[in-house]
């Protein structure tokens, strides 16, 4: 799994993001073209090569004329929507972004999405750092990205409203929920458009850089200059070491209260035949007291952009909650064990240090069950029972004969189960 982490040491600014991307290996002149295509006259991406507290950093300026326009979620729309250089997909990340900063100021100023204005997020440098952002990021392609805790920095610091204490309103707003760093700055070290980054892309948390292969590393720098602390963000990019017993997957669920059992049913078979490792439905009480469903969805990382096009297809649904989980689990294996009913299919599954668990499937349970006019679990009973009996008969093979008749014995002691390698058969309940 391709990871990008963010290292946060002097805080985050959507100008330090877009240069830390660059700096990463971006290619600088895809983003000018997407920026050009936004359509906003006289404006110049530029980057440069700096120096911030002894260590070489990318840093980018955004070249623009005097602007004085608040702008709405509307006339960002519309920006986007004319930028023909711009992917769809680069779009929708762009879209998150300002999407989090439009909740936020909603929040602080008890306006509305739609009525409420952008000030710094909304001038033309802080759309262009967007924008680059999401065009980045998008190509650089990661299933993940994980974030250090957020320094805010101290102080006070002027902005449209007057003189406000750091962290902003705004900021502060975004940052809700996010753990945050005492770094001793006193300067505004997370702006608003850092913190609508993090909040809108940032999938987990670590003070620590995970286990990682680093394939790249990008350093942005800030603007001021601190003493002692290079003004830095830095994007380590590589691949994650997973462990056969630890991985990640992405819980996505929808709260749903206008669709038929009939459609809901479908839904759930269609993302299972598409890949999703579990689905699952959680009855709830909605507004205005009607009853509703949390439909639920486990899938891979890779999976989720197909995951979530099946869901709002089917449903009609407004909104998917994701969240990235890490699962314990077994290793596994499909097999087929011989029994006086004919052969049965059956999971083996095993950690480290722990004696190996077999699971029937339940498809050849119930044929045997119909079959032999038994009850369900009795036939589960029975055949764990032959699974245990044909291992210990195996161990004790397997014990070291005291006799030496001077002949090469060569067991085998691999279990003569007819494995079949399968490590993700079947529907996976993790």
């Amino acid at each position: 799994m391709k990871i990008a982490y963010l290292d946060c040491a002097t805080g985050i600014a959507g100008d330090m993001t877009l240069a830390a991307l660059i700096d990463s290996g971006i290619d600088a002149d895809v983003i000018r073209a997407g920026i050009d295509s936004l359509g906003l006259d006289g404006v110049e991406l530029k980057t440069e090569t700096v120096v911030k507290g002894g260590f070489r950093a990318t840093y980018v300026k955004v070249v623009h004329p005097e602007q004085h326009a608040h702008r709405h979620l509307s006339d960002i729309e519309a920006i986007l929507e004319r930028a023909d250089g711009v992917t769809d997909s680069q779009k929708t990340i762009a879209r998150e972004i300002f999407m989090a900063v439009a909740g936020a100021e909603a929040k602080v100023h008890g306006s509305t999405i739609e009525k409420v204005h952008f000030h710094e997020v909304g001038a033309i440098d802080s759309i262009v750092d967007i924008v680059g952002t999401a065009i980045g990021f998008d190509l650089l392609g990661v299933d993940q990205i994980i974030c250090s805790h957020i320094p805010t920095g101290h102080g006070k610091v002027r902005i449209d409203h007057g003189v406000c204490a750091i962290p902003t309103p705004g900021t502060a707003e975004l940052l809700r929920g996010i753990p945050l760093a005492d770094v001793p700055v006193e300067a505004e070290l997370t702006t608003p458009t850092g913190a609508a980054i993090v909040k809108a892309l940032v999938d987990r948390f670590s003070t620590s850089l995970p286990a990682m292969s680093i394939d790249s590393i990008g350093y942005g720098a800030g603007t001021k200059d601190f003493p002692q602390r290079a003004n830095l963000l830095r994007l380590f990019v590589g691949t994650a070491q997973a462990s056969p017993e630890f991985d990640q997957v992405y819980l996505l669920e929808t709260n749903i209260d206008d669709a038929s059992p009939e459609v809901i049913g479908y839904t759930k078979q269609m993302l299972l035949e598409n890949g999703a490792l579990d689905v699952y439905t959680t009855s709830i009480q909605m507004k205005k007291d009607r009853p509703g469903v949390i439909l639920s969805v486990i899938c891979r990382p890779d999976q989720r952009d197909t995951i979530e096009t099946i869901v709002f297809h089917e449903t009609g649904t407004f909104g998917i909650r994701r969240s990235l989980i890490e699962r314990s689990k077994r290793l596994r294996e499909s097999i087929t064990i011989d029994s006086d009913w004919g052969p049965i299919e059956g999971k083996l599954g095993w950690r480290e240090g722990e004696p190996a668990v077999f699971t029937p499937e339940f498809e050849s349970c119930a044929k045997i069950a119909k079959e032999q006019e038994l009850p369900l679990r009795e036939v589960y009973r029975t055949i764990e029972a032959w699974y245990q009996q044909a291992e210990f008969e195996q161990e004790e093979d397997d014990e070291p004969q005291e006799q030496d008749h001077s002949h090469s014995h060569d067991h085998d002691h691999s279990h003569d189960h007819s494995h079949d390698h399968d490590h993700d058969g079947g529907h996976d309940h993790g």
